[in-house]
């Protein structure tokens, strides 16, 4: 039986290498559509929750999860092995950076690696991993053509980046658009069909290029925004009466030209943070230098320094020494409402303020754990008297279960990066953005 005809009759097994924050959603619902899923990830935590149907990624629904694994739709291992009986396989892996911001892709290369073991004739490989462009055809596809096999002819080679906002219930995988880029338009078509068994909308682009280079411009349009007006909040600070989150407000009211984007302690998430440098990195292959958007990621990255100078002085302001004070971080996600931690500034700012202060603690109710560069902590329990007794809260992520009117009413100090106590007016709260 043909490819073309497994997918259209589900009767397709597919692969998921990576089974983090984009992998486990991807599988999941492949599998709720009735396609046979195999799960592969080094992990061996992961592999053990999945196959008892135990959910840890926020985005994945507990009982669709159970329902699944139960029905033996998915099922997870860490054995590369499986793939000799899969029809298609979707590459999920993280794609970090070094201590010198240059790309590491050694999870694509060690799974692309591990496809071309097993890799066979009419096979699907679809790559989501976020990476520069040209690491379809010029990395993945080499390591899978030693084989033997020449893609386009013998199997089929794909680029369709992964869209997952964590926490958003509106836009999930089903329902977000996803870019697909084949490197022969046979294989485009054959990628398109396997995500039109899931996914509401496919847009094809001519290339796996192409769709590399569309994940990062969405990524670093953000990024450099929100650089700019990170930049401009730090301007309002030094003015009389201007507050930057009235700014954009206002602006925003504006019905064409303007799209809203707010100041914060820096940038967190796998993409936003990393992309810029991906992209500056693989453009020096070209001589050219990306000197607009690198400009904008250290905009963004100097944000933490900023705000533990903005704790510093807050203090200070108030006749308290920070070598003498106790500080609460309240939330360390990267956004509101989730429990990711890869990438979050707050991480940042606990390493940076930790050895400046008397004490620091931390309340976050999605993440009991955390591991920074100055210590593992866990998190304090959030009481009125635990509010009381610190010298400064400093909100670096305005989960929506905090009650702001409560802790600003009990605490000392409020040193606000969210705009979290906005409808608050009280002389406790420093904001960024703010004099």
């Amino acid at each position: 039986m043909e490819l073309k005809q497994k997918i259209e009759t589900r009767r397709a097994r597919i692969a998921v290498i990576g089974l983090g924050y984009v992998g486990l959603p991807l599988a999941v619902e492949f599998a709720r559509a009735g396609f046979e899923v195999l799960g592969i990830d080094l992990d061996q935590k992961k592999v053990a929750n999945i196959n008892k149907g135990k959910n840890y990624i926020i985005d994945v629904n507990d009982k669709h999860l159970k329902d699944v694994v139960s029905h033996g739709k998915l099922k997870a291992t860490t054995d590369y092995g499986v793939l000799k009986k899969c029809d298609a396989v979707h590459i999920c892996v993280p794609t970090p950076f070094t201590a010198t911001k240059d790309p590491d892709i050694s999870y694509i290369i060690n799974s692309a690696q591990g496809i071309a073991k097993h890799l066979h004739k009419g096979m699907l490989v679809i790559l989501k991993s976020t990476t520069y462009p040209e690491t379809t055809t010029k990395v993945v596809k080499p390591i899978l053509e030693k084989t033997g096999l020449v893609a386009g002819k013998d199997f089929y080679l794909a680029f369709s980046p992964e869209r997952i906002d964590p926490g958003n219930q509106k836009f999930t995988t089903a329902t977000t658009p996803t870019v697909v880029g084949g490197y022969t338009p046979a294989c485009g078509q054959m990628a398109k069909l396997m995500y039109n068994q899931i996914i509401e909308k496919i847009v094809m682009v001519s290339s796996p290029s192409t769709a590399e280079m569309t994940k990062l411009l969405e990524n670093i349009f953000r990024s450099v925004n929100i650089a700019l007006v990170n930049e401009l909040a730090c301007l309002c600070e030094r003015m009389d009466r201007v507050d930057m989150w009235e700014v954009v407000d206002a602006a925003a009211t504006k019905p064409y030209g303007f799209m809203p984007f707010y100041p914060g302690p820096g940038l967190g998430g796998h993409c936003i943070p990393i992309d810029p440098y991906y992209l500056a990195w693989k453009a020096k292959e070209y001589d050219f230098h990306t000197d607009f958007i690198e400009l904008a990621a250290e905009t963004n990255e100097n944000m933490p320094y900023h705000v533990v100078n903005k704790v510093i002085a807050a203090l200070s302001d108030k006749g308290m020494a920070a070598s003498r004070s106790k500080v609460l971080v309240l939330g360390v996600a990267f956004k509101r409402d989730i429990d990711d931690v890869r990438s979050s500034p707050a991480i940042k700012i606990i390493e940076l303020l930790a050895p400046k202060v008397k004490s620091l603690i931390y309340n976050d109710p999605f993440v009991p754990e955390l591991e920074t560069g100055w210590k593992k902590m866990r998190s304090t329990k959030l009481t009125q008297q635990l509010i009381k007794s610190v010298d400064c809260i400093l909100i670096t992520t305005d989960h929506t279960c905090y009650d702001f009117n409560m802790i600003v009413k009990n605490a000392k100090l409020v040193v606000d990066t969210r705009n979290a106590t906005k409808k608050i007016k009280s002389g406790k709260v420093v904001k960024i953005g703010r004099k």
